[in-house]
C-alpha cells in the first residue's frame, strides 16, 4: 500500500460511509479506515463497484495510503472522539498534509485544534457539512475553514463532490481562517432551528384557526412552494404532512408525539450570540419552544389555565386567513435570515475570518438544509452591497416586508386572540419593530441600573458617562 489514494475517510458510520462512496463516484481513490475493521471491509464489500477504495486498518496503512499532501478526513462524534482520533493520526503526518474534521465540531474546538496542530506543521481543516446523510452522497453544501494553503489542496475535491446550485456553482467556499467554517455551520443549523418553529407555527395556525385538515395544510404547502417560499423545508412539510400512519391510518402528525428532540447546535448559536451580544431572538424562541415541547410534566400541571380556546374560520374567512399566514411566514423567515447574518458578520469581525457572506448565501443555494430560492436574492444583495448591514436594509427585501407587515400584525394578533402560541412569528415583529423604533425603553432601564446599582449611563445632549446621586430630594449628576 503506497500512496495511491486522494483523500481518506475515517469513521464509517452513515454520514462517513456516504461521503466517503461521494469522493470514490466522483473519480477519486478513496482509503477507507474506521475503528472497527469490519465496517471498512463491509464497504469496500458492498459499494467497491462505485469507484476506486483502498481499505486500510490499521492507522498506519490508512495514512501509507495516501499521497501527498495527505488529506484525511474524520467523520467521528464531536468532542473527545475527535481529539482522539486526531491524537491518534497527527504523529504519523507530515508538514503540509491536511486532517478535515467534518463532524458538528463547536467551532472554539476547531479553533484550538487548528492552532495545536498548525505548530506542528500540519493543517487543520473545519468543513461543516450540510445535507444529511442523502447530502453526503449526492451532493452537500460544505463550508471549510482552515488556512488558505488546505484549500488549495482541499478545494478542488470539495467543489467536485458538492451540491451544485442551478447555476452550476459548487456550494462550497473557503470560509475563513480555523474556526470560521463550523461557526457558519452552527449558524446555518440556527436558522435552520428557526426555519423549523415558523413553519410549525404556520402549520398550527392553519390547523387551529383556518380549521385546516393536515391534507389540505400540505396542498397549502405544495403550493407555497412554487412560490417565493420555495425551499426543501416547505417541500418536506408538505410530503410530513400528507403521510399516514399505516398502523391507525390516521394522519402521521397526529400521531407523533409533540416533544421535539435538539442536538445543540441550535442552542449553540443562541449561546455564541449572547456572548456576542447579538440579538438573535428568532432562533432564540425556536430553542426554547423544543425545551417547551419536552416538558410534558410542566405542560400537563398547566393543562387547565384559564384562556382562549382557538375556534376554526370557515369558508372565504379561513382562505383570506390562510393567505396572511403565508406573508406572515415569509417576512419572519426573512428576519430569521437577517438574524443569522447578522451574527455571521459580527463573529467575522469579532474573529478575523473576513467572511464573504454573499458567498456562504451562494453555497447554502443547494444541498443544505435550508437551501431555498430567495437565498439567491440574498446572495446578490450582498454582492452588490458588501457593507450591507441587515438584510432589512436591502431595498427588494425592505419593500417585500413592509408589503407583509399589516397580515404579519393581523396573524400575530389573531393568534394571540384565540390563544395559539405563535413565538417565532412574533418575535420576529418585535425584532423588526425594535430596529425601525425611534427611541426604545431601553433608556429607562438604564435609570434603573444607575439607580440600585450605580452602573452609570450616557445623556443625548452631551458626550461623556454619568451617574444621578439618588435618594431623597438630590437629582446631582455626576460624570462628564
Amino acid at each position: 500500500m503506497s500512496g495511491t489514494a486522494q483523500i481518506g475517510v475515517t469513521g464509517l458510520a452513515v454520514m462517513g460511509r456516504n461521503l466517503a462512496r461521494n469522493f470514490a463516484r466522483n473519480g477519486f481513490t478513496v482509503a477507507v479506515h474506521n475503528r472497527t475493521a469490519s465496517k471498512t471491509d463491509a464497504l469496500v464489500g458492498e459499494f467497491g463497484g462505485e469507484g476506486a477504495f483502498v481499505a486500510a486498518h490499521t492507522p498506519e496503512e490508512f495514512v501509507a495510503a495516501l499521497e501527498r499532501p495527505r488529506r484525511l478526513v474524520v467523520m467521528v462524534k464531536a468532542g473527545d472522539p475527535t481529539d482522539a482520533v486526531i491524537q491518534e493520526f497527527a504523529p504519523l503526518l507530515e508538514e503540509g498534509d491536511v486532517i478535515i474534521d467534518g463532524g458538528n465540531a463547536h467551532f472554539e474546538d476547531t479553533r484550538r485544534r487548528e492552532k495545536e496542530l498548525r505548530e506542528r506543521g500540519v493543517h487543520f481543516v473545519g468543513a461543516g457539512i450540510s445535507g444529511g446523510e442523502e447530502g453526503a452522497l449526492h451532493g452537500p453544501s460544505i463550508m471549510p475553514g482552515g488556512s488558505a494553503e488546505s484549500y488549495a489542496s482541499l478545494g478542488p475535491l470539495l467543489e467536485r463532490i458538492a451540491a451544485k446550485a442551478k447555476d452550476g456553482t459548487p456550494c462550497t467556499a473557503h470560509i475563513g481562517p480555523d474556526g470560521a467554517g463550523h461557526f457558519v455551520k452552527m449558524v446555518h443549523n440556527g436558522i435552520e432551528y428557526a426555519d423549523m418553529q415558523l413553519i410549525a407555527e404556520a402549520y398550527d395556525l392553519l390547523r387551529r384557526v383556518a380549521g385546516y385538515s393536515p391534507a389540505r395544510i400540505a396542498e397549502t404547502f405544495r403550493s407555497w412552494n412554487t412560490g417565493r417560499l420555495d425551499s426543501y423545508l416547505i417541500e418536506i412539510t408538505a410530503e410530513v404532512l400528507a403521510h399516514t400512519d399505516a398502523d391507525t391510518g390516521e394522519p402521521f402528525v397526529d400521531i407523533v408525539q409533540d416533544r421535539a428532540e435538539q442536538k445543540g447546535t441550535g442552542r449553540w448559536t443562541v449561546q455564541i450570540a449572547l456572548d456576542l451580544g447579538v440579538p438573535v431572538s428568532g432562533i432564540a424562541e425556536a430553542v426554547f419552544a423544543r425545551s417547551l415541547s419536552g416538558h410534558a410534566d410542566l405542560r400537563e400541571a398547566a393543562r387547565g389555565l384559564p384562556g382562549p380556546s382557538a375556534k376554526p374560520l370557515e369558508g372565504a374567512q379561513a382562505a383570506a386567513f390562510a393567505d396572511r399566514v403565508e406573508q406572515a411566514l415569509y417576512a419572519s423567515k426573512i428576519v430569521s435570515y437577517t438574524q443569522g447574518f447578522h451574527q455571521i458578520r459580527v463573529g467575522s469581525d469579532t474573529y478575523g475570518w473576513d467572511v464573504d457572506l454573499g458567498s456562504v448565501a451562494a453555497i447554502w443555494r443547494a444541498g443544505c438544509i435550508i437551501r431555498a430560492a430567495f437565498l439567491d436574492r440574498i446572495r446578490a444583495a450582498y454582492a452588490s452591497r458588501p457593507d450591507l448591514l441587515s438584510l432589512l436594509s436591502d431595498e427588494e427585501f425592505e419593500r417585500e416586508i413592509g408589503a407583509a407587515q399589516d397580515d404579519w400584525r393581523a396573524v400575530v394578533a389573531e393568534s394571540a386572540r384565540q390563544g395559539v402560541p405563535t413565538p417565532g412569528f412574533a418575535a420576529a415583529l418585535a425584532y423588526y419593530d425594535g430596529l425601525r423604533a425611534d427611541r426604545l425603553p431601553a433608556a429607562l432601564t438604564q435609570g434603573q441600573r444607575d439607580f440600585f446599582g450605580a452602573h452609570t449611563y450616557r445623556r443625548t445632549d452631551r458626550k461623556g458617562i454619568f451617574h444621578t446621586l439618588w435618594g431623597g430630594d438630590r437629582s446631582e449628576v455626576t460624570g462628564g
